[in-house]
């Protein structure tokens, strides 16, 4: 077990147990280790630990290890961490304890020398065994945080080289289910030219098939392969071929030999090569997925080019749509609405029409009329003098001012009381504004873009807006589709952000599993994007695993839109395509049932049946059922 031990200005000590996989440092109480230092900031330092090794990294605080600034750094025992005066000294039970060095006066013999190097032989494990293995340990430690897949390969055969006693070594890969050589070296840690014809098919092929070790004292002696046109032709002396798996599936080979009689393999040496494969296992799939995972983020990352308009990722159809109206409409000073779901990305959308437009190098203001109190939101937009009411200590400029030659965004215009849209709407027309308790009008220009995730048109028929401002604003609309209707753009979207969360919080997640990605698309994201976006953050800070499943997401069966029955699903669908074609043509019943191709009674009653939703009157009766 591993713990801090933590020295204050004050030289109060006292050790704090590491025993969660992140230990969060700083001053703010929610730490788990909470320094009361002033110097400190509430969020300092984490302590990562993956199983192996601990590591400590910055939140943003600077700090020393052992008396050197560190961004991040592995941390072996009796390190000292230093951040304001606080040091924290970190211990761990289970590391190796430093060998004492000999008295300065005492010179070793040379029998000593010998078993110092060697150390004391384990029970029942020959010396020269344990010497491998040790090798075999240090060899994997050394390797185990290398991703450069080409040096790995060298590396693993240079070393089976060695720990055999080879006189050259193959490494295999299956490609497509076929043996391919991809490192193939010599005693002196050269690459061997024409590695395919220095091997045998047979001898390969056996091991392939079988997938267990294989050794041969004297191949040509084999009856198994003294016909063998390979083992005959390359007059093979000596060979050890041992099979690399995961998780039951044969992946590659290890493929070893000696040309001389005299250096004959023995059973043990298999044995040496057998563990040295199980480890060499273990590397080359990290390795590999390391290396799949690069390769998956460039083409990740050249997608993302394809699939980005300015800042806004995504590439289905609805929001091509978008952006090809907001290349027409950004040119010109049109007034445009934004409407969609809450979460959709409206203000992203926005920008965008303000940075492709000719005000790009003017301000960009927001504002949310949804979210100031109805008496300071006319002051908000419009500003106020001195005096104009209480606490109005001075005179001051509102939003409209703040926007000129840019873009004001009026975000959640739905939500603006009645009172102040007679007077936005004055604004908007006139092209001048008047500050709280002033009679003298400034004239403004700029851009109005407005949002909403209300239907305006039923907000105007229940009198909560008016008709004319919904005129005055809704000149273009740009309709977003909610993420569920986004199809492939929720999973482009979440490696999107799970990037960028991982490389924030330094965390070691790289992807989805499978069953995260299925779950990712049959999720309906009410809060769409944001609810997107919030959820990723949290699980890039929480797992464990490089990999996201769909509990790390909360997205467990239980939270999945129920399945609908295919007969209910008929009737959603109709309903719904009924309306788009009604909407096409304007409300025209018949045209609509000659563009369906069905009697126009199914319209009526289609009409009747959802005024009949909407009221909660019960449908009159009709002898031939039309829908």
């Amino acid at each position: 077990m591993a713990s801090l031990n933590v020295r204050t200005p004050d030289g109060r000590v006292r050790s704090v147990p590491l025993l969660k996989r992140i230990t969060s440092i700083g001053r703010g109480p929610d730490n788990d280790v909470q320094l009361e230092d002033p110097a400190v900031p509430d969020s300092a330092l984490h302590v990562r630990f993956d199983g192996s090794r601990y590591e400590v990294g910055s939140l943003g605080a600077t700090f020393q290890i052992n008396g050197k600034k560190r961004d991040s750094h592995v941390l072996a025992s009796q390190d000292v961490i230093r951040v304001g005066g606080t040091e924290l000294i970190f211990a761990r039970d289970d590391a190796p304890a430093p060998r004492a060095a000999p008295p300065p006066s005492s010179t070793p013999s040379a029998a000593e020398a010998s078993s110092d190097s060697h150390t004391a032989e384990l029970p029942g494990v020959p010396g020269r065994e344990l010497v491998m293995l040790r090798r075999l340990t240090t060899f994997s430690e050394r390797l185990m945080g290398s991703y450069d897949l080409e040096k790995i390969l060298e590396s693993l055969m240079d070393e089976a080289i060695e720990v055999t006693r080879a006189d050259k070594g193959f490494l295999i890969l299956m490609e497509s289910n076929e043996p391919r050589v991809k490192v193939a070296r010599n005693l002196s840690r050269e690459n061997i030219e024409d590695a395919v014809e220095k091997l045998s098919d047979s001898i390969v092929a056996k091991v392939v098939k079988e997938q267990r070790p294989l050794i041969l004292a004297d191949a040509i002696d084999a009856p198994e392969f003294k016909a063998s046109e390979s083992v005959v032709n390359l007059k093979v002396h000596s060979v050890m071929c041992v099979p690399l798996m995961h998780k039951g599936d044969l992946f590659g080979l290890i493929y070893v030999g000696n040309d001389r009689l005299v250096n004959r393999f023995e059973p043990k040496s298999l044995d040496m090569l057998t563990i040295f494969g199980a480890q060499a296992s273990l590397i080359l799939q990290n390795a590999m997925w390391v290396n799949e995972l690069k390769l998956d983020n460039t083409e990740l990352r050249k997608k993302l080019e394809d699939q980005r308009y300015g800042d806004i990722v995504g590439s289905c159809q609805g929001m091509k749509d978008v952006y090809k109206r907001i290349d027409k409409i950004a040119l010109t000073d049109i007034s445009v609405l934004i409407t969609g779901e809450t979460g959709t990305g409206k203000e992203l959308i926005a920008r965008e029409i303000h940075r492709h437009s000719p005000r790009a190098k003017g301000p960009f203001v927001t504002i949310n009329c949804g979210a100031i109190p109805e008496n300071l939101l006319e002051s908000e937009l419009f500003g106020h003098v001195k005096g104009a009411f209480t606490g109005a200590v001075a005179t001051r400029a509102g939003k409209f001012q703040a926007a000129i030659g840019g873009t004001l965004f009026l975000d959640e215009i739905g939500e603006m009381p009645l009172q102040l849209q007679v007077k936005l709407l004055r604004a908007l027309q006139e092209k001048v504004v008047y500050k709280v308790g002033d009679n003298r009008g400034e004239p403004v220009d700029i851009r109005v873009v407005a949002a909403t995730n209300k239907i305006l048109e039923d907000e105007v028929k229940k009198n909560t807006f008016r008709e004319d401002l919904y005129y005055r604003l809704n000149v273009v609309t740009l309709k977003l589709p909610p993420l569920r209707e986004r199809g492939e753009d929720v999973i482009v979207l979440g490696r999107f952000f799970l990037q960028k969360y991982a490389k924030e919080f330094s965390s070691k997640v790289k992807g989805f599993t499978p069953a995260a990605t299925v779950a990712m698309k049959k999720y309906a994201w009410p809060g769409n994007i944001r609810e997107l976006e919030n959820r990723l953050k949290k699980s890039v800070v929480l797992a464990d695993k490089p990999l996201l499943g769909p509990d790390d997401l909360d997205l467990k069966p239980e939270n999945l839109e129920p399945i609908m029955p295919l007969l209910q699903a008929k009737e959603e669908f109709q309903k719904r395509y009924i309306n788009e074609v009604l909407a096409r043509n304007n409300g025209n019943r018949t045209k609509t049932a000659k563009d369906l191709g069905v009697d126009p009674r199914t319209i009526f009653r289609h009409l009747e049946k959802m005024e009949a939703e909407k009221t909660g009157k019960p449908l009159p009766p009709e002898e031939d059922e039309l829908l």
